[in-house]
């Protein structure tokens, strides 16, 4: 086999062993830009009734109101996923994938998740540790997602505090300040909006897959899975 033909597989395979990141991100890119097509569109609508010159797509994508509309969907995606982890180390539901197995509810056991002297030679290196190292890598994906949510929370905040002065100076209103910001309604209306909806699709998410199944999809059960089976994925 010749090197470009060896090329040609490498490649190949990498698009196939990434394609579900590659194409959630591709798909999150495009819809980002389509968010700031008809976010500019409607920003300029908003600066022609107030009387003011309009923008160009890049000035919109700097802008607060560009950000607090961006980030305020970010951390409410983040704290789901946060939640999520978290919660099914000690919640299940009876006959959904997206629950452990009813006897498995806690942090179960080290030669369960592998952990010290149960890792093994493809384990990553921190699970075979017996210190710090081990116990911070054994819950980094939560934290990592924790951490994310408070800061696209507080990205959220900064961006909402600046449009929502925007909108202020142009009613020829005071602005008020960041503290004060966030015991307005609308920061909470965006927040909890927001809140409300992921916390509602994971609920469905759960019990719905008790019920109903999706073929080859390991959000799903086999097809021929008893409603009761748990923890078991297709």
């Amino acid at each position: 086999m010749s090197d470009e033909q060896h090329g040609d597989r490498r490649r190949g395979r990498f698009w196939r062993d990434n394609s579900l990141t590659l194409a959630f991100g591709t798909a999150f890119l495009l819809v980002l830009l389509g968010q700031a097509l008809a976010g500019h569109a409607e920003f300029n609508e908003q600066l022609t009734v107030d009387g003011l010159q309009q923008i160009s797509l890049g000035q919109y994508m700097t802008t607060s109101d560009f950000a607090v509309d961006v980030t305020e969907n970010w951390q409410s995606e983040f704290l789901q996923f946060f939640l999520f982890i978290f919660g099914t180390v000690w919640l299940v539901q009876r006959g959904s994938p997206e629950s452990k197995e009813l006897h498995k509810a806690g942090t179960e056991s080290d030669r369960e998740q592998r952990l010290g002297e149960h890792a093994r030679s493809d384990s990553p290196r921190w699970a075979g540790t017996e210190d710090w190292r081990q116990r911070l890598y054994s819950r980094s994906l939560g934290l990592v997602m924790g951490c994310l949510f408070v800061i696209s929370w507080l990205a959220q905040s900064v961006a909402g505090v600046a449009a929502y002065n925007e909108r202020q100076l142009r009613q020829l209103q005071a602005p008020v300040g960041w503290g004060d910001y966030l015991a307005l309604p609308d920061f909470w209306n965006r927040t909890l909006q927001n809140w409300q909806s992921e916390l509602l699709a994971v609920a469905a998410m759960v019990i719905l897959s008790v019920y109903l199944r999706q073929r080859g999809s390991p959000e799903s059960k086999p097809v021929g899975a008893a409603h009761t089976s748990t923890g078991v994925e297709g």
